[in-house]
């Protein structure tokens, strides 16, 4: 059975095991106290494996905590972030943890992700598909989308209004060249209706 030679507290605080001379893995200081571990303990491999699976534990939801701390994430996404770096336990504990913190919030992220995405001039196709990516529920993102692109009480329709303001900014040259299928296959496929295409061209040749 392994024995474990060394025990080293590192920079950041952590615990680092050595068992037989070579370094395994590091504990949180909470893990390591708990664990009450002491140079020349001899564990079983079940024990050490158990030992890791805490520490990956911890170490995902210190992660967590990472990226929560740079801006807001979906539960979704951040269980596939972390999922790139830990198991899918490790990472699913942490989710949850930051969940019972009050940290997530699916529908408040997906309305400003949603918003940040239409003043970038997405049609409402494209902001479904990235709140998709992001983990949204397709319920939540229905709804969010739906509330977004609602008529303002000018009765200005979102969509409308951000399709105008793409093909002015970036296809007024093809349109006074006559390019306007060309114009009407980029907005395609960017994702805009069809009826939200012929209206904003035949705006423009008005």
């Amino acid at each position: 059975m392994p024995t474990l030679t060394q025990i080293k507290e590192t920079k950041k605080g952590r615990f680092a095991l050595f068992f037989d001379g070579e370094f395994a893995f590091s504990l949180d200081e909470e893990t390591y106290v708990k664990a009450h571990l002491n140079p020349d303990d001899v564990l079983d491999d079940w024990q050490i494996d158990a030992l890791r699976r805490q520490s990956d534990t911890r170490r995902a939801l210190d992660k967590a905590m990472d990226y929560l701390s740079l801006r807001d994430h979906a539960a979704g996404e951040l269980y596939q972030k972390l999922c790139r770096k830990f198991d899918a336990h490790s990472a699913a504990y942490a989710v949850a943890k930051a969940g019972e913190l009050g940290l997530l919030n699916d529908a408040g992220f997906a309305r400003r992700r949603a918003a940040e995405l239409l003043r970038k001039h997405k049609s409402r196709r494209d902001i479904l598909n990235d709140l998709s990516l992001k983990g949204i529920d397709r319920d939540t993102a229905a709804e969010v989308v739906e509330e977004l692109f609602a008529a303002d009480e000018s009765g200005v329709d979102p969509e409308l209004a951000t399709a105008r303001a793409l093909v002015q900014r970036q296809y007024a040259a093809k349109l006074a060249a006559g390019r306007r299928d060309l114009v009407a296959a980029a907005l395609a496929r960017r994702g805009f209706d069809r009826s939200v295409i012929r209206q904003v061209l035949e705006e423009s040749e008005g």
